[in-house]
């Protein structure tokens, strides 16, 4: 029987998720939910899980942009896997991801995306001096910040499961801005990082949310989660 791995923020613990790939059931894929705060590049902290060919998946979180090395380790070490903004397919079930953090100086996401102070990195990058910018381009903080444009390009598409590092309403600081995400994409399960809390809840429209400690592995059994409605 073949089985998601979602990984709550590792903050460089990976012997867990090591743990789990090397002596746990069938794995078909790893989603790390952010705030890897990597020693090393992250194809070699999970080596195990390259060489057996198992997909491997990320979504920054706000950490992973606090220092110019944890930034290559993960950004520049291993893009294929990063799910920002994106869609994979596993079996027939649709997972998108939108990684780091609202920060209010962009985007105060209790307001509409079309009243963002800035709504793409590009637009910011305009009217960012060049002392201020890393390799360029982005401020290296910024590079972990929720865009308007990163949010709507989920929001006009279907998904099953919906992996984020922040957290929608059912924790006390989370956003409704995500709770309206996963509802306009059909998402069935939203899993989340960042606040470090492990439970299972439910959004009044029927999404189900589970949030994920420090460094915590849950399994999702994928067959099950393709049977269900």
């Amino acid at each position: 029987m073949s089985h998601i791995v979602f990984y709550g923020d590792p903050h460089g613990n990976f012997e867990p998720l090591l743990d789990v790939i090397s002596y746990g059931p069938e794995i078909s894929a790893v989603f790390i939910l952010g705030d890897c705060d990597l020693e090393r590049p992250l194809k070699e902290e999970l080596q195990p899980a390259f060489a057996s060919e198992v997909p491997v998946f990320w979504i920054p979180g706000n950490h992973d942009t606090d220092n110019h090395l944890w930034y290559e380790r993960l950004f520049d070490s291993f893009p294929e896997g990063n799910l920002h903004g994106r869609i994979v397919t596993l079996g027939s079930r649709r997972i998108g991801g939108l990684g780091g953090v609202f920060r209010t100086r962009i985007w105060d996401p209790q307001l509409p995306s079309a009243e963002a102070r800035w709504k793409s990195p590009a637009e910011l990058v305009t009217h960012t001096p060049l002392q201020s910018r890393f390799r360029g381009g982005l401020p290296l903080r910024q590079r972990s910040t929720i865009f308007p444009v990163d949010y709507d390009s989920l929001r006009s598409r279907a998904l099953d499961i919906l992996v984020t590092h922040e957290a929608p309403t059912t924790h006390e600081h989370g956003f409704a801005a995500l709770d309206q995400l996963a509802e306009s994409t059909g998402a069935r399960l939203l899993v989340h990082g960042h606040h470090h809390w492990s439970y299972d809840d439910q959004l009044p429209s029927g999404v189900r949310v589970r949030g994920l400690a420090i460094a915590e592995p849950w399994l999702l059994d994928l067959e099950t989660f393709e049977r269900q409605p």
